[in-house]
């Protein structure tokens, strides 16, 4: 075992996949010769080469486009783009056509590429660079989307992810690249898309997360002293319906918390699942947390934006209250 930060596990999630596949080759602005922006990618172009490790210019769309061609040709390409607020100019590319290729050509060719995004505030960044777009990715059929919330998650699911025969976009909490490190095997090992993980069992309310905001939940749940059970997504799209439903239909309360705006996010998705399937075990409506309905502030404010544990813990209040 090591004891590894979210970085760190990936880059030798990234690493493996490499040694073990030529095919998968790696793509995007400022990755190779400095690492990425945020050494995501340090020391790979030294290892690996130009070849693989391969410096683009600053055009998403374009960056999108190639690692197309690159997967209906054979290879594994994994392409990062730098911040999530630049993924405007490349939506064409994956809505359009990497998501559609499969049905389109009725199975002839598969797009295997899996997308790194760093997402989300509290790193002081300026516009554009905070952001959590991943509802408006999961309304896109022929996508998977996924975020880890811990280095463990984060290594098995990149591996999963890399392995995965359709594209797959992998958001990356940026707030907690270095948070805190964790007990991460050295040999590969995978995560299953698609199934979501219980990270504390509790009897009295279910909170839902993903990303940073399962740090939160996690601070939130200490401070309630109250039995809690929180689950991470882990994988966005598709949701692991069967696990929440579960959780659910146990404590009949049910808190879902997103750094995303609230209105039109995946917790409204999330809170329609649990009133399908759950409506008369619930002892309570369900509590959103989430970010405000505007853009994301500068870094003054960002923190007044950012679900955190005081805000979750209003929401257990009135929930075990009610």
């Amino acid at each position: 075992m090591a004891n590894l930060t979210l970085v760190q596990a990936i880059n030798l999630a990234l690493i493996q996949e490499m040694e073990d596949d030529d095919r998968v080759i790696l793509l995007g602005q400022d990755i190779g010769i400095n690492g990425g922006v945020f050494r995501v990618t340090e020391g790979l172009f030294q290892r690996f080469g130009a070849d693989r490790v391969v410096d683009t210019p600053l055009a998403e769309s374009g960056i999108i486009g190639t690692s197309i061609g690159l997967a209906m040709a054979g290879l594994r390409p994994v392409p990062e783009i730098q911040f999530e607020g630049f993924l405007g100019p490349a939506y064409d590319q994956l809505c359009s056509h990497a998501a559609r290729m499969r049905v389109r050509t009725r199975g002839a060719f598969t797009v295997p590429l899996t997308l790194r995004v760093p997402c989300g505030g509290g790193i002081h960044a300026p516009e554009l660079h905070s952001d959590s777009p991943e509802a408006i990715y999961a309304h896109q059929p022929g996508l998977k989307v996924v975020m880890p919330a811990s280095p463990y998650d984060a290594k098995g699911l990149l591996i999963s992810a890399i392995r995965d025969p359709d594209p797959v976009i992998f958001f990356e909490p940026k707030r907690i690249y270095r948070a805190f490190r964790e007990e991460v095997p050295e040999d590969e090992y995978t995560i299953p898309l698609g199934k979501a993980r219980i990270v504390t069992e509790g009897e009295e309310i279910t909170m839902i997360s993903w990303g940073a905001s399962v740090i939160e939940c996690m601070n939130a749940i200490e401070a309630s002293g109250r039995s809690i059970e929180l689950v991470d997504l882990r994988t966005i799209y598709p949701i692991d319906t069967e696990t929440i439903v579960n959780s659910v239909k146990k404590t009949g309360r049910a808190v879902i918390v997103h750094e995303a705006p609230k209105t039109g996010g995946l917790g409204a998705e999330i809170a329609s699942r649990i009133m399908e399937h759950c409506f008369l075990y619930l002892e309570a409506p369900i509590q959103r947390v989430a970010g405000f309905d505007t853009i994301m502030p500068y870094y003054k404010l960002e923190h007044e934006y950012l679900p955190d544990a005081t805000r979750i813990g209003k929401a257990i209040e009135e929930i075990t209250a009610y």
